[in-house]
């Protein structure tokens, strides 16, 4: 007894039909009460509805094969962007069938009305597909996928519970860093907004002496081999190659701010990745430094193929701390990291002059012995008010604020340029685009 009911009943639930027949045969059975000519149709009646759910449920189970459903998830997910997700479903039953599909998503999506319907033919085939946009790294765990099927009576529903819980990973946006690949390895960045830079004179690297042809460099001409050859020759030079660019990552409070439900160390964690691909791409080497009250990770610049492996596997499992940034373990931690000038990049955030001032000199130190970048944001909140129309006093008051605030990190750019540190004030969505733009400026000026 105890299997036929978790065979059959458990799985089986009624549907919209069987309460509109059920309705119907109530209301003739109380029409009878007081129109006699009824006689026995209301008992006939539901007589036939009875035989009919019967038959319905018959259907559905009378088929050892009857539909095959399978959930195809990624092996991880890419924070930020949206992720796709395949359900693909066929039908084995000799009727047509209507379904109904609840995916059991992660909890941290928040979606409650994920609910797919659809129609098979006998023999059909059909793929969903949907996305996913995650906001935060870590494990994400996918529960069952339920299905319902009703036959074409449509009186009761047969559920079937397929596949097992599949715990998949969050991690930084690799699919941002697989499209700025593909764009720097074929030289069309400025498809995504990234600037092409005119290239300053050529590089100091020596590559080999040839023989001059048209067009070569005049000033490039190698005397001493041109009178040992007889013939003019001149020097070649690639580009120089195997820079150090380190990603300094503040995981302070002051990174806890939301945007479009990523906090800003999400958003910095993203371009890291991103600028530490297109570095490894353009012959350079990646680093890595996480930083807080002290400092966390530290990956030290390689150009090998399992480095943005090595990057990835450290941004997977940052995360923010509730504390001041600590600038002079920075400072300690680059002079005994960084043995050679190299391209700092700092993803930091700045919300007063005061707080500017509290790390400068700090930053002027780093700026000493490497090339600082200091990258921090733009509040795109206080920006949408100060266009606002106003209305009344409160309105210019708030307005008046908002305006302060966002000129005071106007005024953080042109401290830091005095101090000769470069700076970039962007916009969240806009971080990966900007910083990839300035190390590029900043290798065709050959800055480092």
């Amino acid at each position: 007894m105890r299997q036929f009911f978790i065979k059959y009943y458990k799985d089986l639930f009624l549907g919209k039909r069987f309460f509109v027949g059920i309705g119907l045969c109530v209301s003739l059975f109380l029409f009878s009460f007081f129109l006699p000519w009824l006689g026995d149709l209301p008992g006939v009646i539901f007589l036939v509805f009875v035989l009919l759910v019967l038959i319905d449920g018959i259907l559905l189970y009378r088929t050892k094969r009857d539909v095959f459903l399978r959930r195809d998830i990624p092996e991880r997910l890419s924070n930020g962007d949206e992720n796709e997700l395949k359900i693909y479903i066929e039908n084995f039953y000799p009727f047509s069938i209507h379904i109904g599909i609840i995916d059991e998503i992660p909890f941290q999506f928040q979606k409650r009305d994920l609910w797919f319907k659809s129609n098979l033919k006998a023999g059909e085939r059909k793929t969903i597909i949907y996305t996913l946009r995650p906001t935060k790294r870590g494990e994400y765990v996918f529960g069952q996928t339920r299905l319902y099927v009703q036959s074409p009576l449509g009186l009761v529903s047969r559920r079937f519970n397929i596949g097992d819980e599949a715990t998949v990973p969050v991690y930084p946006s690799f699919l941002q860093l697989r499209r700025y690949e593909l764009m720097a390895i074929s030289n069309r960045l400025t498809e995504f907004g990234i600037k092409k830079i005119r290239r300053l004179g050529h590089s100091m690297e020596f590559d080999q002496v040839k023989n001059y042809v048209q067009g070569d460099d005049y000033r490039t001409v190698n005397w001493k081999a041109t009178a040992r050859k007889g013939e003019l020759m001149v020097n070649s030079f690639t580009d120089e190659k195997a820079q150090h660019v380190y990603c300094v990552i503040d995981k302070s409070r002051s990174m806890k701010m939301p945007f479009e439900g990523l906090s800003l160390l999400d958003y910095a964690i993203n371009a890291s990745l991103v600028l530490s691909n297109v570095a490894l791409v353009k012959q350079d080497k990646a680093g890595l430094i996480t930083v807080a009250e002290q400092i966390g990770n530290v990956v030290p610049a390689d150009r090998r193929p399992t480095q943005l492996g090595k990057i990835m596997e450290v941004l997977y499992k940052e995360k923010t701390r509730y504390l001041e940034l600590n600038m002079e373990a920075l400072f300690t931690s680059v002079r005994g990291v960084l043995r050679q000038r190299s391209l700092v990049v700092l993803f930091t955030n700045f919300e007063s002059m005061s707080a500017l001032n509290r790390q400068l000199p700090y930053l002027k130190r780093i700026a000493k012995y490497h090339l600082l970048l200091v990258v921090f944001f733009e509040n795109t909140e206080l920006k949408e008010i100060t266009q606002k129309q106003v209305q009344d006093v409160e309105d210019i008051y708030i307005q008046t604020i908002a305006n302060k605030f966002a000129y005071e990190k106007k005024l953080m750019v042109r401290e830091m340029a005095k101090h000769g540190i470069l700076s970039i004030l962007t916009p969240p969505d806009q971080l990966t685009i900007n910083v990839v733009n300035r190390y590029l400026a900043i290798k065709a000026q050959q800055k480092i």
